[in-house]
């Protein structure tokens, strides 16, 4: 059977948008590929307004060195009283792509669903800069939001972080450096199909070549933009590429979401494997019929509510317990 004869039929709609704005596998195709990218966010959040009872609050955070600034955003339930669990936020895109403001609607829906105050952060992106630029970035505001606890009215003691695609690989090497940091302390973490190795070893990596959605050459080109000279060696951190790290002991509870047709299927198996042979308590979907980002582009299919449904569980359960 081909690709498109193994997607869910609710999930097949999702695929035209993903075929307007492809993915790129140069850098001559990245330069446009922003642009387009950008527009497409923007045209999708004149079409989604605002809610009402979700506020959303904009602080800065010094980055490492301190030669400038990130965007940390809050997105609160209207009429929180006291600290609150708190779900750090990390976009997704490749590392190369990406915004908070892409995912403003993604992250007012997750505040108001699991009713937790959601912390989103704005991370430097590549090729322009370094291959551990996007992982400190995003350490560096979480390191902030716990310390800025009583600003940002959220409970230290319960904090979640969370990201898709790029940006639960970036979930996941957060954790990892909280805990070989000595913190902070990390209540949960949510990797909704993670990007997580460099190395294609496994048969999901090499089987989803020229689809539509993130397809095997795009996910070559993103890592490629990320790791420079460091690309194909034994050098990458397993910071960045958490698929890499030998150790994974002493990591908070995880809930790992992908979908059965997602170039990271089987890194993210393997991941949620590990974790629960080094003895943290792990929680793994695999989606069937579903491609990488289905519920991004098919917000009302089956999978998709099936899949936002066991987050919100998990989260609350995590959180809220």
């Amino acid at each position: 059977m081909g690709f498109l004869d193994r997607v869910d039929q609710q999930l097949l709609p999702g695929l035209t948008d993903m075929e307007t704005v492809r993915a790129p596998t140069s850098s001559d195709q990245l330069r446009a590929f922003r642009l387009e990218y950008s527009q497409l966010l923007l045209e999708r959040s004149k079409t989604v307004a605002s809610m009402e009872d979700i506020r959303r609050e904009d602080h800065l955070v010094i980055r490492q060195g301190g030669s400038a600034s990130l965007l940390l955003r809050r997105y609160a339930p209207v009429g929180l009283s006291g600290p609150s669990p708190a779900i750090y936020w990390i976009h997704g895109g490749g590392m190369i792509v990406g915004s908070v403001q892409g995912d403003d609607n993604y992250c007012e829906t997750l505040a108001q669903e699991t009713q937790a105050v959601v912390l989103s952060i704005e991370y430097r992106l590549a090729p322009e800069n370094g291959p551990t630029a996007p992982v400190e970035d995003a350490f560096a505001g979480l390191q902030w939001a716990v310390d800025h606890a009583s600003l940002l009215k959220i409970d230290p003691n319960k904090v979640a972080v969370a990201g898709a695609s790029a940006g639960g690989g970036i979930a996941a090497g957060v954790a990892l450096l909280a805990r070989d940091r000595q913190g902070p302390e990390i209540r949960f973490q949510h990797l909704m199909y993670p990007m997580l190795d460099d190395r294609e070893i496994t048969v999901s990596s090499r089987e989803f070549a020229g689809i539509p959605s993130w397809s095997r050459e795009n996910n070559r080109f993103a890592w490629q933009c990320l790791l420079g000279a460091l690309y194909g060696t034994d050098e990458v951190s397993p910071y960045v590429a958490p698929g890499r790290m030998t150790d994974l002991s002493c990591l908070p509870p995880t809930l790992i979401q992908v979908g059965e047709l997602d170039t990271f299927r089987d890194e993210d198996i393997d991941f949620a494997s590990r974790l629960m042979q080094a003895g943290v308590q792990t929680e793994l979907h695999v989606y069937p019929a579903a491609y990488h980002a289905w519920d991004v582009y098919n917000p009302d299919a089956r999978l998709t509510v099936q899949a936002h449904r066991d987050r919100n569980a998990a989260i609350r359960q995590a959180l809220w317990t």
